[in-house]
């Protein structure tokens, strides 16, 4: 299985991508992905399966595939949608003046041929080609109602011309002006829709800059400027002031204020040190650093936020593919209507074959299956762009339409609620020296993820370790090893000293051989963001449940300066998963956690919220990451969530009623062809306006 990533350039609208989809899916290709607006596709490729030439396909199909190492081919003028546009205006803006204003020389049948013609030859290459490669691909799309339109005009005109040469047989301004209008259309189209997907470009512009590299030689060091994008993992540069960080890496010397918040959209610098990880991409405000690379390329924070932004984009909600299954069989359900309008209206209306064919035609060009197809992803895309730019990765478009149903959200305590920067209160030991406490605490925590583990082991680092064997960490309870004599070893909370002590007031205790052999007390500050939060929940009626590991006295203390009426204490990982599955029986719930014992909820809940400093297991487990490590992103998290779905409805609707209403219309002969295709040239537009309404929008309400 060999997964493949490319752009396809030449889709201009949905059922472009559409044709693309089912085209690899024909030959045999797994975990199809296309996005119209993004132009990225991506796909599986089975074992034995030639994806030269399943891609050599794509290009015969009139598209190019162009892979992230190609450079980029620089676009001729001609073949830009605005060039197409302006060059059809200048022929046809004499044909539609002409139908206020009496110019004598355009009565003539031949003038008004010569100067549709090139209208027609553009308007031919551009959709009569994509007409013509989606029938082949058995994919019909909105070109072919663009182009039989036009030719049907053109070519009722043509015959007209050379046989009768009577101006009532005539309609060369309609053909020039539906083809102009289209391209007008999408136009703006093409314009809006890159709107939509300025977040990832954004970023993407980030990943490029200069380094300044330093190379040592017989202890002199010499600096040289190269592209971040040759730099390797060991490579060391230097960033001044003013300096974008060219790669991931550790500071080794100096200090200064990193601006991260391109990564977590907290516009305050960050104090950066010795030993501290800096993010590539984000910009060193003020001070000097060097830096030792640690990672590079697809490696790097930016480029696994990209990428998951795309695949999240790429992402079809539920509706979106109803919405795709309706596109599919639109187009020739458009043209049985058109066919029926014209023999209705000849037959049946008795009219002449003039007006039924404009009727037919009006039909053929008012139809917008584009923008059934465009509906959900622009709002998905800019919901995402949205997100990413505020610190909140989200994963999936399925994930922003779960948003809407969320009723209750569950919290852990430590490193949620809290800061999870424990300061170190009492300890106590029994039988032993303080060093000796300090070793074997030290060397059971650094085995732990765990917030608190983290804590006591940079705290104690310098004491030294004690060899350790078996160590094990039991989710929920705490550490367990044996040591070079044969002494057993407990370290964790007062579930794991019950039975030993009956003092609960201690967060960690230090079991010898099954005797109580020390605790340790620490103060944890609660985030100064959680009781703001936890009201804004509540005024738009979701309810907050604190589910902890920690004792029942702690997590009542918590709830009641926050606000929290529902608390459910002492929860093994199992019992938080078996309260996950009993909640969301009741109502849809997020769960928001930071620790390794948090992974089985993140992944049970509706949805999975973590912040940036949590276990990578706990990070991959949850549906969304806060990537500034601010709980008080949470309420812009699910306000976009509603709100991008409330978007997709809007546009859904539109596209529908759109379609409903205007086909009807059009074939009952109240619309004017000319009128249809200006109509339909704006219905995308429309849609894309009402999406990037989500980029300025107030959602937490």
């Amino acid at each position: 299985m060999t997964p493949i990533s490319c752009k396809v350039e030449g889709m201009h609208c949905t059922n472009c991508a559409l044709s693309v989809s089912k085209y690899l899916e024909k030959k045999g290709m797994q975990d199809v992905s296309v996005s119209f607006a993004t132009e990225e596709v991506s796909f599986t490729a089975p074992v034995g399966a030639d994806s030269k030439e399943v891609l050599h396909g794509i290009n015969q199909m009139g598209y190019r595939v162009v892979f992230p190492e190609d450079k980029p081919a620089k676009r001729a003028i001609h073949t830009t949608l605005t060039f197409k546009f302006f060059f059809c205006l200048i022929f046809t803006a004499p044909l539609l003046l002409h139908m206020w204003v009496n110019w004598p020389w355009l009565n003539r049948p031949w003038v008004q041929f010569w100067l549709t013609l090139p209208v027609f030859a553009v308007g031919m290459w551009h959709f009569g080609r994509s007409a013509v490669r989606s029938l082949m691909n058995r994919m019909a799309n909105m070109d072919v109602l663009v182009a039989l339109g036009a030719t049907a005009a053109f070519v009722y005109s043509f015959v007209g011309t050379v046989i009768y040469a009577n101006p009532d047989y005539m309609f060369y301004e309609t053909t020039a002006a539906i083809l102009t209008l289209v391209f007008l259309g999408n136009m703006l189209e093409e314009k809006s829709v890159k709107q939509t997907t300025t977040a990832i470009a954004e970023l993407a512009k980030m990943q490029i800059t200069t380094a300044r590299l330093i190379n040592t030689d017989h202890g002199h060091e010499h600096i040289h400027e190269v592209d971040n994008r040759t730099l390797r993992p060991g490579d060391c540069v230097l960033v001044n002031t003013g300096d974008k960080i060219p790669m991931d890496g550790t500071i080794y010397w100096g200090s200064g204020h990193a601006n991260e918040s391109m990564i977590t959209g907290e516009s305050a610098p960050v104090v950066k040190k010795e030993k501290d990880k800096v993010i590539g991409g984000t910009l060193l405000e003020d001070g000097s650093i060097k830096v030792y690379i640690t990672a590079t390329g697809k490696d790097t924070v930016l480029s696994y936020i990209i990428e998951l932004v795309k695949q999240a984009q790429a992402d079809k909600p539920p509706m979106q593919k109803l919405a795709d299954r309706i596109s599919a069989i639109f187009v020739p359900m458009v043209l049985s209507i058109a066919v029926i309008t014209f023999l209705g209206w000849y037959f049946i209306g008795h009219t002449s074959v003039a007006t039924a064919m404009m009727r037919s035609v009006a039909v053929l060009v008012i139809a917008c299956p584009c923008a059934m197809g465009l509906a959900t992803p622009a709002a998905v895309m800019v919901g995402l762009g949205r997100a990413a730019r505020n610190g909140i990765l989200i994963k999936g478009g399925h994930t922003l339409e779960m948003f809407r149903d969320i009723k209750q959200v569950v919290f852990d305590k430590t490193g949620t609620l809290t800061t999870g920067k424990l300061q170190m209160g009492e300890y106590h030991f029994f039988e032993m020296t303080e060093q000796d406490f300090k070793q074997i605490v030290y060397s059971l925590e650094k085995y732990s993820s765990h917030p608190i583990a983290r804590s006591i082991a940079g705290l104690w680092k310098s004491g030294g370790e004690l060899p350790l064997q078996q160590v094990r960490e039991h989710k929920g309870l705490g550490m367990r090893a044996k040591d070079g004599e044969g002494n057993e070893w407990q370290l964790g909370s007062f579930r794991m000293a019950d039975g030993v002590t009956k003092d609960d007031s201690h967060n960690l205790y230090l079991l010898k051989n099954g005797l109580l052999a020390g605790w340790i007390d620490f103060t944890d500050e609660i985030r100064p963001e959680a009781a703001t939060v936890i009201k804004q929940l509540q005024q738009v009626g979701i309810k907050s449940i604190l589910l902890s590991g920690d004792t029942t006295r702690k997590c009542q203390e918590l709830a009641a300066k926050l606000g929290i009426t529902e608390v459910y204490a002492e929860q093994s990982p199992e019992q938080k998963l078996q309260k996950i599955d009993a909640f969301m029986k009741t109502a849809p719930t997020a769960m928001v956690g930071d620790g390794i014992n948090d992974a089985p909820a993140l992944a049970k809940a509706t949805i999975g919220i973590s912040l940036s400093d949590a276990t990578q297991v706990a990070m991959q487990s949850a549906n969304v990451v806060l990537l500034n490590n601010n709980l008080g992103s949470l309420p812009l998290a699910l306000g976009l969530g509603k709100h991008t779905y409330l978007t997709i409805k809007q546009n859904l609707f539109w596209a529908f009623i759109y379609n409903v209403v205007a086909i009807p219309v059009a074939a009952l002969g109240f619309l004017n062809p000319i009128v249809g295709a200006g109509v339909m040239g704006l219905s995308d537009v429309v849609l894309a306006i009402n999406s990037v309404r989500l980029r300025y929008k107030n959602v937490q309400r």
